[in-house]
């Protein structure tokens, strides 16, 4: 368990920023996430919650945002980042005597190491958000649970203009009466299931059990506002890359890319999609631990980035029905 002491100011107008790191890997293709374990005093019941690697700002001693970012996370995971960005800011609003809350998320993407640090591991990104997992067809959790649990909560609305509003909002966000199903909008969909208190980090009592695992402080939000900017950002940057082995099979980058997207390709229009997007080039070698035919093994095509201005995986058509 990590514990950790806030950096505060004194005053009525005190500020606390806080940094965190969304850790992300594709390993047998599936998406992990880094996790440590950290105390939680809003929910009593469960006083360690999984939460990503994180720590507060010290502006008096820490020189940069992203250096003591890193520095959190060697000190709680003993990993060093490689690929990081700025994520988003959070505003947590006022906590009370005058103090105000910010937290400035990253992302980064690295292959997936093993952890030394105690209550640290990886952890598969679709335990905590199960209805986004669409490699199998539509996940059962949201016929079961989710939109029973969601028409309960707009019965309970006193508006009906709200009532119409909301129901098109759930409508649009998790592809009912005719909506497609959108992949990108992975927040949207948590922040629907958060208004409708039915994940516990919206500080009630209530959370639906089926609703994937809960996080402490807003470390699920971080985590639904990385995929969603990760499953939009790999249809026109390259990031897919950063999550492969140097030479690589066109599998194991179907693989990648499948399990960022949470949706199942059609493997003869994805290779031809990405050979002709000039993203590869192969080595000349083959693979022989394939656990069949040996295949080609491939590199990143670095000199697409001059080429094309969005060098990313796209997508239109490539998704198969399930």
């Amino acid at each position: 368990m990590i514990e950790l002491s806030p950096v505060t100011s004194e005053g009525a107008d005190a500020l606390r920023v806080d940094l965190c790191a969304m850790i992300l890997a594709v390993t047998a293709g599936v998406p992990r996430i880094l996790t440590i374990q950290t105390p939680d005093s809003a929910l009593a019941e469960q006083p360690l919650l999984h939460a990503l690697p994180w720590g507060p700002l010290d502006p008096r001693t820490d020189r940069t945002l992203e250096r003591t970012l890193r520095s959190w996370v060697a000190r709680q995971s003993r990993l060093s980042l490689g690929y990081v960005e700025q994520l988003y800011t959070f505003d947590e609003g006022r906590a009370g005597e005058g103090l105000r809350r910010i937290s400035v998320a990253y992302l980064a993407l690295m292959q997936e190491q093993a952890i030394a640090q105690p209550g640290a591991n990886w952890r598969d990104v679709y335990a905590f958000f199960p209805w986004e997992d669409w490699r199998d067809g539509r996940p059962a959790v949201i016929d079961e649970q989710l939109i029973p649990a969601l028409q309960h909560w707009l019965t309970g609305l006193p508006d009906p203009i709200q009532i119409e509003r909301e129901r098109e909002r759930m409508d649009i966000h998790f592809g009912l009466n005719g909506a497609p199903w959108v992949p990108e909008r992975v927040l949207e969909r948590y922040e629907l299931l958060y208004q409708a208190a039915l994940v516990p980090e919206c500080g009630t009592t209530g959370g639906h059990p089926a609703l994937g695992m809960p996080m402490a402080l807003n470390h699920r939000r971080v985590v639904a506002t990385a995929m969603s900017r990760l499953r939009g950002k790999i249809q026109y940057r390259p990031v897919v890359f950063e999550l492969l082995p140097a030479r690589f099979t066109l599998w194991q980058l179907q693989q990648v890319v499948e399990a960022l997207t949470g949706m199942s390709l059609h493997k003869q229009n994805f290779r031809r999609l990405v050979e002709q997007g000039g993203l590869v080039a192969s080595t000349g070698e083959l693979a022989y631990d394939t656990g069949g035919r040996p295949a080609q093994l491939f590199r990143f095509r670095r000199r697409v980035l001059r080429e094309r201005p969005t060098p990313g995986v796209g997508l239109p058509g490539g998704f198969r029905d399930s």
